[in-house]
Protein backbone atom coordinates (compact mmCIF):
# COMPACT_ATOMS: atom_id res chain seq x y z
CA UNK A 1 0.00 0.00 0.00
CA UNK A 2 1.38 3.43 -0.98
CA UNK A 3 2.13 5.69 1.98
CA UNK A 4 1.62 9.48 2.03
CA UNK A 5 5.42 9.86 2.23
CA UNK A 6 5.90 7.77 -0.90
CA UNK A 7 3.16 9.68 -2.73
CA UNK A 8 4.77 13.00 -1.85
CA UNK A 9 8.13 11.64 -3.02
CA UNK A 10 6.61 10.62 -6.33
CA UNK A 11 5.10 14.09 -6.77
CA UNK A 12 8.48 15.68 -6.03
CA UNK A 13 10.19 13.43 -8.59
CA UNK A 14 7.57 14.26 -11.21
CA UNK A 15 7.94 17.95 -10.36
CA UNK A 16 11.69 17.68 -10.87
CA UNK A 17 11.32 16.08 -14.30
CA UNK A 18 8.67 18.63 -15.29
CA UNK A 19 11.00 21.48 -14.33
CA UNK A 20 13.76 19.95 -16.45
CA UNK A 21 11.55 19.72 -19.52
CA UNK A 22 9.95 23.13 -19.01
CA UNK A 23 13.44 24.58 -18.69
CA UNK A 24 14.44 22.93 -21.94
CA UNK A 25 11.29 24.17 -23.70
CA UNK A 26 11.98 27.71 -22.44
CA UNK A 27 15.56 27.38 -23.68
CA UNK A 28 14.26 26.56 -27.16
CA UNK A 29 12.30 29.83 -27.06
CA UNK A 30 15.62 31.73 -26.79
CA UNK A 31 17.03 30.24 -29.98
CA UNK A 32 15.61 33.10 -32.07
CA UNK A 33 17.83 35.51 -30.13
CA UNK A 34 20.80 33.40 -29.01
CA UNK A 35 22.14 30.26 -30.76
CA UNK A 36 21.93 26.92 -28.90
CA UNK A 37 25.58 27.10 -27.82
CA UNK A 38 24.95 30.49 -26.24
CA UNK A 39 21.83 29.31 -24.42
CA UNK A 40 23.77 26.35 -22.98
CA UNK A 41 26.58 28.68 -21.87
CA UNK A 42 24.10 31.05 -20.21
CA UNK A 43 22.43 28.27 -18.26
CA UNK A 44 25.62 26.59 -17.15
CA UNK A 45 27.42 29.83 -16.42
CA UNK A 46 24.69 31.00 -14.06
CA UNK A 47 24.34 27.52 -12.55
CA UNK A 48 28.06 27.53 -11.82
CA UNK A 49 27.80 30.88 -10.04
CA UNK A 50 24.77 29.75 -8.03
CA UNK A 51 26.45 26.49 -6.94
CA UNK A 52 29.60 28.38 -5.90
CA UNK A 53 27.47 30.60 -3.67
CA UNK A 54 25.25 27.82 -2.32
CA UNK A 55 27.80 25.04 -1.79
CA UNK A 56 31.05 27.01 -1.25
CA UNK A 57 33.66 24.40 -2.23
CA UNK A 58 36.22 23.55 0.43
CA UNK A 59 39.65 22.28 -0.74
CA UNK A 60 39.83 20.03 2.31
CA UNK A 61 36.84 18.05 0.98
CA UNK A 62 38.84 16.76 -2.00
CA UNK A 63 41.74 14.48 -2.71
CA UNK A 64 43.65 15.06 -5.92
CA UNK A 65 41.82 12.23 -7.68
CA UNK A 66 38.35 13.31 -6.52
CA UNK A 67 39.02 16.89 -7.61
CA UNK A 68 40.12 15.68 -11.05
CA UNK A 69 36.98 13.51 -11.26
CA UNK A 70 34.81 16.52 -10.35
CA UNK A 71 36.52 18.63 -13.01
CA UNK A 72 36.01 15.88 -15.60
CA UNK A 73 32.37 15.72 -14.55
CA UNK A 74 32.10 19.43 -15.32
CA UNK A 75 33.57 18.93 -18.79
CA UNK A 76 31.14 16.07 -19.51
CA UNK A 77 28.25 18.18 -18.17
CA UNK A 78 29.16 20.97 -20.59
CA UNK A 79 29.28 18.51 -23.49
CA UNK A 80 25.97 16.97 -22.49
CA UNK A 81 24.18 20.31 -22.25
CA UNK A 82 25.61 21.81 -25.44
CA UNK A 83 24.97 18.69 -27.51
CA UNK A 84 21.40 18.39 -26.26
CA UNK A 85 20.71 22.07 -26.96
CA UNK A 86 22.04 21.55 -30.49
CA UNK A 87 19.77 18.51 -30.84
CA UNK A 88 16.54 20.22 -29.73
CA UNK A 89 17.29 23.06 -32.16
CA UNK A 90 16.91 20.48 -34.96
CA UNK A 91 14.53 17.73 -33.78
CA UNK A 92 11.45 17.66 -31.48
CA UNK A 93 12.07 17.78 -27.73
CA UNK A 94 10.40 14.40 -27.10
CA UNK A 95 12.50 12.69 -29.77
CA UNK A 96 15.73 14.24 -28.49
CA UNK A 97 14.92 13.29 -24.88
CA UNK A 98 14.14 9.69 -25.85
CA UNK A 99 17.39 9.31 -27.78
CA UNK A 100 19.38 10.97 -24.98
CA UNK A 101 17.78 8.58 -22.48
CA UNK A 102 19.69 5.75 -24.20
CA UNK A 103 22.71 6.88 -22.15
CA UNK A 104 21.40 6.10 -18.66
CA UNK A 105 19.48 3.16 -20.08
CA UNK A 106 22.74 1.69 -21.36
CA UNK A 107 24.38 2.11 -17.96
CA UNK A 108 21.43 0.41 -16.27
CA UNK A 109 21.47 -2.44 -18.79
CA UNK A 110 25.17 -3.05 -18.21
CA UNK A 111 24.41 -3.47 -14.51
CA UNK A 112 21.32 -5.56 -15.13
CA UNK A 113 20.72 -9.20 -14.73
CA UNK A 114 18.36 -11.75 -16.27
CA UNK A 115 16.38 -10.10 -19.05
CA UNK A 116 18.71 -7.12 -19.39
CA UNK A 117 19.11 -7.65 -23.16
CA UNK A 118 15.37 -7.14 -23.67
CA UNK A 119 15.56 -3.46 -22.71
CA UNK A 120 18.01 -2.23 -25.38
CA UNK A 121 15.98 -4.06 -28.02
CA UNK A 122 12.81 -2.27 -26.84
CA UNK A 123 14.63 1.07 -26.70
CA UNK A 124 16.12 0.62 -30.18
CA UNK A 125 12.69 -0.19 -31.59
CA UNK A 126 11.32 2.92 -29.90
CA UNK A 127 14.01 5.17 -31.37
CA UNK A 128 13.36 3.74 -34.86
CA UNK A 129 9.66 4.61 -34.50
CA UNK A 130 10.55 8.09 -33.27
CA UNK A 131 12.99 8.93 -36.03
CA UNK A 132 11.21 7.10 -38.92
CA UNK A 133 14.42 6.67 -40.93
CA UNK A 134 12.48 5.27 -43.91
CA UNK A 135 10.89 8.71 -44.45
CA UNK A 136 13.99 10.86 -43.80
CA UNK A 137 11.67 13.09 -41.75
CA UNK A 138 14.09 13.60 -38.86
CA UNK A 139 17.22 15.74 -39.19
CA UNK A 140 20.11 13.21 -39.02
CA UNK A 141 22.46 15.85 -37.58
CA UNK A 142 20.00 16.42 -34.74
CA UNK A 143 19.89 12.67 -34.09
CA UNK A 144 23.69 12.54 -33.99
CA UNK A 145 23.79 15.41 -31.49
CA UNK A 146 21.22 13.59 -29.31
CA UNK A 147 23.30 10.39 -29.47
CA UNK A 148 26.35 12.39 -28.43
CA UNK A 149 24.34 13.75 -25.50
CA UNK A 150 23.39 10.16 -24.62
CA UNK A 151 27.06 9.18 -24.44
CA UNK A 152 27.80 12.22 -22.29
CA UNK A 153 24.89 11.37 -19.98
CA UNK A 154 26.28 7.86 -19.49
CA UNK A 155 29.67 9.38 -18.63
CA UNK A 156 27.93 11.90 -16.37
CA UNK A 157 26.30 9.10 -14.37
CA UNK A 158 29.54 7.17 -13.93
CA UNK A 159 31.54 10.26 -12.96
CA UNK A 160 28.80 11.49 -10.61
CA UNK A 161 28.92 8.15 -8.84
CA UNK A 162 32.69 8.36 -8.53
CA UNK A 163 32.53 11.90 -7.16
CA UNK A 164 29.59 11.06 -4.91
CA UNK A 165 31.48 8.12 -3.42
CA UNK A 166 34.46 10.34 -2.58
CA UNK A 167 32.94 13.74 -1.70
CA UNK A 168 30.11 14.55 0.69
CA UNK A 169 27.11 16.82 0.17
CA UNK A 170 27.14 19.30 -2.71
CA UNK A 171 30.91 19.76 -2.75
CA UNK A 172 31.28 17.81 -6.00
CA UNK A 173 28.73 20.01 -7.76
CA UNK A 174 30.43 23.10 -6.35
CA UNK A 175 33.44 22.19 -8.52
CA UNK A 176 31.83 20.44 -11.50
CA UNK A 177 29.20 23.09 -12.23
CA UNK A 178 31.59 26.08 -12.36
CA UNK A 179 33.90 24.00 -14.59
CA UNK A 180 30.91 23.20 -16.84
CA UNK A 181 30.03 26.88 -17.00
CA UNK A 182 33.58 27.91 -17.87
CA UNK A 183 33.98 25.20 -20.53
CA UNK A 184 30.63 26.03 -22.15
CA UNK A 185 31.37 29.78 -22.21
CA UNK A 186 34.77 29.19 -23.85
CA UNK A 187 33.27 26.73 -26.37
CA UNK A 188 30.34 29.01 -27.20
CA UNK A 189 32.69 31.96 -27.67
CA UNK A 190 34.81 29.92 -30.09
CA UNK A 191 31.83 28.54 -32.03
CA UNK A 192 29.88 31.81 -32.17
CA UNK A 193 32.37 34.71 -32.46
CA UNK A 194 29.65 37.42 -32.33
CA UNK A 195 27.86 35.87 -29.35
CA UNK A 196 28.49 38.90 -27.14
CA UNK A 197 26.29 41.10 -29.30
CA UNK A 198 23.26 38.93 -28.54
CA UNK A 199 23.81 38.92 -24.76
CA UNK A 200 21.71 41.91 -23.74
CA UNK A 201 20.76 42.32 -20.08
CA UNK A 202 17.24 40.89 -20.62
CA UNK A 203 18.78 37.82 -22.24
CA UNK A 204 21.36 37.42 -19.47
CA UNK A 205 18.67 37.67 -16.76
CA UNK A 206 16.55 35.15 -18.67
CA UNK A 207 19.55 32.84 -18.50
CA UNK A 208 19.55 33.22 -14.71
CA UNK A 209 15.86 32.22 -14.57
CA UNK A 210 16.60 29.21 -16.79
CA UNK A 211 19.47 28.16 -14.51
CA UNK A 212 17.07 28.16 -11.56
CA UNK A 213 14.51 26.13 -13.52
CA UNK A 214 17.26 23.77 -14.68
CA UNK A 215 19.25 22.50 -12.79
CA UNK A 216 18.97 24.22 -9.36
CA UNK A 217 15.28 23.62 -8.56
CA UNK A 218 15.12 20.08 -10.07
CA UNK A 219 18.18 19.02 -8.11
CA UNK A 220 16.63 20.26 -4.85
CA UNK A 221 13.37 18.44 -5.64
CA UNK A 222 15.26 15.22 -6.41
CA UNK A 223 17.10 15.35 -3.09
CA UNK A 224 13.77 15.69 -1.28
CA UNK A 225 12.24 12.89 -3.35
CA UNK A 226 15.12 10.52 -2.62
CA UNK A 227 14.50 10.94 1.10
CA UNK A 228 10.99 9.58 0.61
CA UNK A 229 11.39 6.93 -2.09
CA UNK A 230 13.36 3.70 -2.48
CA UNK A 231 16.03 3.86 -5.18
CA UNK A 232 14.16 1.39 -7.41
CA UNK A 233 10.94 3.39 -7.23
CA UNK A 234 12.80 6.61 -8.01
CA UNK A 235 14.56 5.02 -11.00
CA UNK A 236 11.24 3.74 -12.34
CA UNK A 237 9.71 7.21 -12.08
CA UNK A 238 12.71 8.79 -13.84
CA UNK A 239 12.07 6.49 -16.80
CA UNK A 240 8.93 8.56 -17.45
CA UNK A 241 11.01 11.58 -18.45
CA UNK A 242 10.84 10.96 -22.23
CA UNK A 243 7.04 10.86 -21.99
CA UNK A 244 7.04 14.13 -20.02
CA UNK A 245 9.32 15.64 -22.67
CA UNK A 246 6.88 14.56 -25.39
CA UNK A 247 3.99 16.17 -23.51
CA UNK A 248 5.86 19.44 -22.84
CA UNK A 249 7.02 19.58 -26.45
CA UNK A 250 3.43 19.19 -27.67
CA UNK A 251 1.91 21.73 -25.26
CA UNK A 252 4.66 24.35 -25.01
CA UNK A 253 6.30 24.09 -28.44
CA UNK A 254 3.45 22.81 -30.62
CA UNK A 255 5.43 19.67 -31.52
CA UNK A 256 2.45 17.35 -31.92
CA UNK A 257 3.77 13.77 -32.23
CA UNK A 258 2.61 11.20 -34.73
CA UNK A 259 1.07 7.90 -33.64
CA UNK A 260 4.38 6.18 -34.40
CA UNK A 261 6.27 8.68 -32.24
CA UNK A 262 3.90 8.04 -29.34
CA UNK A 263 4.48 4.30 -29.78
CA UNK A 264 8.21 4.90 -29.81
CA UNK A 265 8.06 6.86 -26.55
CA UNK A 266 6.03 4.05 -24.94
CA UNK A 267 8.74 1.54 -25.90
CA UNK A 268 11.56 3.75 -24.59
CA UNK A 269 9.72 4.34 -21.31
CA UNK A 270 9.03 0.60 -20.96
CA UNK A 271 12.72 -0.11 -21.55
CA UNK A 272 13.68 2.50 -18.96
CA UNK A 273 11.30 1.08 -16.36
CA UNK A 274 12.58 -2.45 -16.96
CA UNK A 275 16.22 -1.39 -16.79
CA UNK A 276 15.65 0.65 -13.62
CA UNK A 277 14.06 -2.35 -11.89
CA UNK A 278 16.92 -4.70 -12.81
CA UNK A 279 19.93 -2.40 -13.06
CA UNK A 280 20.73 -1.26 -9.52
CA UNK A 281 24.29 -1.54 -8.29
CA UNK A 282 25.05 -4.16 -5.69
CA UNK A 283 25.19 -2.95 -2.07
CA UNK A 284 28.99 -3.06 -1.90
CA UNK A 285 29.46 -1.21 -5.17
CA UNK A 286 28.24 2.22 -4.05
CA UNK A 287 24.98 4.10 -4.54
CA UNK A 288 22.44 2.90 -7.13
CA UNK A 289 21.92 4.53 -10.47
CA UNK A 290 18.56 5.84 -9.32
CA UNK A 291 20.16 8.05 -6.70
CA UNK A 292 22.02 10.09 -9.31
CA UNK A 293 20.80 13.64 -10.04
CA UNK A 294 19.23 14.26 -13.40
CA UNK A 295 21.37 15.70 -16.14
CA UNK A 296 21.53 19.43 -16.63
Amino acid sequence: MTTPRARSGALLALGSMSCVQLGLAASVGLFTVVPPEGVAALRLGWAGVLLLVIARPRPSSFTRSSFVAAALLGIVTAGLTMLFMAAVARIPLGTAAAIEFLGPLGVAVLRGRGRALLWPVLAAAGVVLLTEPWQSATDPVGVLFALGAALCWAGYILLTQRVGDAVTGLQGLAVSMPVAGLVSIVAAGALVPDLGAALTWPVVLTGLALALLLPVVPFALELLALRRLAAGAFGTLMALEPAIALTVGAVALGQVPSALAVGGIVLVVAAGVGAARSGERLPDAGPPLASEPSRV
